[in-house]
């Protein structure tokens, strides 16, 4: 009975969390939708063209998409679309810890959909453009996608939360870097520095080969790049 009671409550909790933050989940939702299907759908047609788009085409795909979303969306949601992001607002004191769950949920829930309208549209061709360590090698790429996270945090931090960086510039970097270490990184690691990215075709196309590797890995990641950026900032004091 107690158990029963605690998961309804956790079930008020949540339902109301969604309900408060609905508009700003939504926006997360159809971010992260559009991420997943322009970034695995240029993958997936890439494979269906044999190759018209290459590999740095697909890298410059997400860091456009990323771009387009975070001036497109920013001011709605703060344009987070990933769920290792989430997490590092809300343990600098950027972001409310209620607001955590409903954000990630809607993360996923727009991966998700993205990829099941790709497998509609396009088949189950090229894993979905799901993220796999090369040759099974999940210690290089969750070494890796560690340190393309931290990168990917520090610049959000830098240029997006940082009053004393340059007004306005914060998407144009933000996307610069997601094409950057996607085109120099990704045919190792797939360079997700993205849980919800790649999760959304693990699911769909029920590819889960070290798929906590794009989990973890993000996370910490990110959580590092927290606790360096507060190291430069005073705590981030000097940033508020």
């Amino acid at each position: 009975m107690a158990q029963t009671a605690k998961k309804s409550g956790l079930q008020v909790k949540l339902s109301k969390s969604l309900i408060q933050c609905r508009r700003e989940a939504l926006a997360e939702a159809i971010g992260t939708f559009t991420l997943v299907f322009a970034g695995t759908g240029a993958v997936m047609v890439n494979s269906l063209s044999n190759g018209a788009i290459t590999h740095l085409g697909i890298s410059f795909v997400f860091g456009a998409v990323v771009a387009a979303l975070i001036y497109g969306i920013g001011h709605i949601s703060g344009a987070h679309f990933n769920p290792a992001v989430t997490l590092a607002f809300w343990t600098s004191g950027f972001f409310p810890k209620q607001k955590v769950l409903p954000y990630i949920l809607a993360q996923s829930l727009g991966a998700i959909t993205a990829s099941i309208l790709l497998l509609l549209s396009l088949g189950k061709v090229a894993n979905l453009g799901a993220t796999l360590p090369l040759n099974g090698n999940w210690i290089q790429s969750f070494v890796l996608e560690i340190v393309l996270t931290f990168i990917l945090m520090f610049v959000i931090f830098g240029s997006g939360l940082d009053r004393r960086a340059p007004i306005g510039f914060a998407g144009l970097a933000i996307g610069l870097t997601v094409g950057l270490e996607a085109a120099f990184m990704g045919p190792i690691t797939g360079a997700s520095m993205n849980p919800a990215r790649s999760f959304g075709p693990a699911l769909v196309g029920g590819i889960w080969q070290h798929h906590w590797v794009y989990w973890i890995a993000p996370i910490l990641g990110a959580q590092l790049a927290v606790i360096v950026y507060g190291m430069l900032s005073n705590g981030f004091r000097d940033i508020k």
